[in-house]
């Protein structure tokens, strides 16, 4: 099992990729959230300058806020910097575009981002067209001046949970990263998705197709209850997270049959929170305030251990820790990816990497 580390991009804080390289992570993740964190191509720059071994990527770039090609030379850029360290993962813009009020990028669109993307790093020309323009040809242009590294190659892991996505991932992917941990069975049918779609679109997914996940984690002393303060301090950013991502599928599909039955006293309280604390006009930003990686102190209360257990999270003793990494490489697994909450990131961090990494 690989062990990678996503962290809230923040420019002048990229020494967290250098530490999570001597810790033993295995890769560095810095998403793309344009209103609420650093560039994460900036960051990804100094971050490869400043390390040697450990894997850069997105996590995720966005595909609704960048032109296709300016993802391709922006990752083919940070390739140069890293050669042959250097990964690509892609999503539809759940947070990034929600926050200003917009929805995702529609997937037929996404399809066709990812298949310029695919296309652009291999070195080919492309057909492509900006939103209501007509499709040219196109390609990277005066190779020998070495501004970009298209001769290592770039993975590409797609973000994908719906089936649609699963399908482009399938179509396109060398990877694929869930956006929270998965039951077995739901990541099985999962990758059984995407390799029926690979082979729609005659392709054969190699043995080495990556499958990861993004999940948190807190490694739980003797004595430890979640109701702890340090227990909630470290997880409470990606678990009331869950609650957004919640609500705005609440208010796409105008239901909320999904809802699991063992939170739904959570979900009601905090449906009353955001209809009657959140300005309408405003909500778009409210509601997203904190994503993965802090807690407003109304939405604290939301922090229950059953909404912890109900999330997946990686929260337990060190051994039963331990027991689920082995059950889920077990079930076809290759990574999994920790965003732990911004203020005991190094603190979570530096604890799995001894309870956990070293045990494994």
């Amino acid at each position: 099992m690989k062990f990678g580390g996503m962290v809230a991009t923040k420019i002048d804080d990229w020494e967290i990729f250098p530490f999570l390289e001597d810790l033993g992570y295995d890769s560095g993740w810095a998403p793309d959230s344009q209103m609420i964190w650093s560039d994460c191509y900036a960051t990804l720059a100094l971050a490869a300058h400043h390390t040697s071994r450990i894997r850069l990527g997105t996590g995720v770039a966005i595909a609704g806020t960048r032109m296709a090609p300016v993802t391709a030379h922006s990752i083919a850029s940070i390739n140069t910097l890293a050669p042959g360290r250097t990964f690509l993962a892609m999503g539809t813009g759940h947070t990034a575009m929600r926050v200003m009020g917009q929805n995702p990028i529609k997937i037929d669109d996404f399809q066709d981002h990812l298949r310029v993307i695919t296309g652009l790093l291999r070195g080919e020309e492309v057909a492509y067209a900006p939103p209501g323009q007509d499709a040219q040809p196109i390609k990277f242009l005066d190779r020998q001046l070495e501004c970009l590294n298209l001769d290592d190659p770039i993975p590409l892991y797609v973000a994908a949970n719906g089936p649609r996505a699963l399908a482009a991932t399938g179509t396109y992917g060398d990877g694929r990263i869930s956006a929270g941990n998965e039951p077995a069975k739901t990541f099985s049918r999962n990758l059984d998705r995407i390799h029926d779609a690979a082979e729609t679109a005659g392709r054969t997914l190699p043995d080495d197709f990556h499958t990861s996940c993004l999940t948190y984690a807190c490694v739980l002393q003797p004595g430890d209850q979640l109701t702890d303060d340090r227990v909630i301090e470290e997880v409470a950013g990606q678990v009331v997270s869950s609650l957004h991502f919640y609500y705005e599928l609440y208010q796409l599909q105008g239901s909320d049959h999904f809802i699991p039955e063992v939170i739904r006293d959570i979900w009601e309280d905090y449906k009353t929170h955001v209809e009657n604390d959140m300005p309408a006009d405003r909500r778009h930003q409210f509601l997203h305030e904190g994503h993965c990686s802090s807690v407003t102190e109304a939405e604290r209360k939301f922090v229950t251990p059953t909404l912890i257990h109900t999330t997946l999270g990686m929260v337990g003793t060190r051994d039963e820790i331990i027991e689920r990494v082995h059950e889920m490489e077990k079930n076809g697994m290759k990574e999994i990816v920790l965003l732990p909450d911004f203020g005991r990131r190094r603190d979570v961090f530096a604890d799995f990497a001894r309870e956990v990494m070293a045990n494994c």
